[in-house]
């Protein structure tokens, strides 16, 4: 296994840990293919066993043969770059959880109609740019049933490190896609939307009429400004969770997990 010892911030290869941003590994790095960065040896084999491929590992010394040894072992070709701790935190600018990092390479991106086409339940995320916000939801996602992510263009990248870390590699294990366009391709492909949304037509998140959909798409969006008026306009139904102590919302994560497990589908 080609393990290489690190003696200095600008060693060639480590750019892929260091110095390359979130969105220059996704679009510029390799084009065509991109990558993203997998913390915790927990979190790299959820990647690795949902076929996510490895290109390299930076690990501190003592996880190569602890934490790591499995990992390097499975995959003896990738480059392994080890260095001391110090050394790894200046540069990725924080200490490695774990102690390990790897490198892995973007899947092609599945189309709306292939992770939509088996799934009775789905989440639209329109619009949330913070990274433990999307972490937590795909968390909620996995564990409470729902079947596929759609993301707005303008929401966080599901694979932002940070992302995945909080999500304690969720989302490596619910397929997802980017939805270009309106939720009326939803409607086209037989679901029912959902708005979650404080309005004057909001109906409770328990109304008997909702459990008895088929297919059903629960649309969120950011806190302060919530879901678009077009989007809330055109959705099926406008679906708001009721509050006590005048609280008037929940944050987007909590509230995503309250949606999933009230609109389970209970034919299942």
């Amino acid at each position: 296994m080609p393990i290489i010892e690190i003696k200095s911030l600008n060693h060639p290869g480590c750019e892929l840990f260091g110095t390359l941003t979130e969105a220059q590994l996704r679009r510029e790095y390799e084009p065509g293919k991109g990558i993203f960065i997998a913390e915790s040896p927990k979190v790299i084999n959820v990647a690795l066993n949902s076929g996510y491929k490895p290109i390299a590992l930076l690990c501190e010394k003592k996880h190569i043969t602890g934490d790591a040894a499995k990992i390097v072992e499975q995959y003896p070709d990738i480059p392994v770059y080890t260095g001391e701790r110090e050394l790894l935190a200046r540069l990725t600018g924080y200490t490695l959880t774990r102690g390990v990092l790897c490198a892995m390479q973007r899947p092609i991106e599945p189309s709306l109609e292939d992770v939509c086409r088996n799934a009775s339940r789905i989440v639209v995320i329109d619009g949330v740019v913070d990274t433990t916000n999307i972490g937590a939801i795909f968390r909620s996602a996995a564990a409470l049933g729902i079947d596929a992510v759609l993301l707005t263009r303008n929401s966080c990248d599901p694979l932002n490190r940070r992302a995945v870390r909080v999500s304690m590699g969720s989302v490596f294990l619910v397929p997802w896609c980017w939805l270009d366009g309106g939720i009326e391709q939803l409607h086209k492909l037989g679901f029912s939307t959902a708005a979650m949304a404080l309005t004057e037509k909001s109906i409770p998140i328990d109304h008997p009429l909702l459990t008895e959909l088929r297919k059903l798409a629960i649309i969120m969006g950011t806190e302060g400004d919530g879901l678009p008026a077009e989007t809330i306009a055109k959705a099926t139904h406008v679906v708001r969770i009721p509050m006590s102590h005048n609280v008037d919302s929940l944050n987007v994560a909590a509230a995503a997990a309250v949606a999933f497990w009230e609109l389970r589908d209970r034919n299942r």
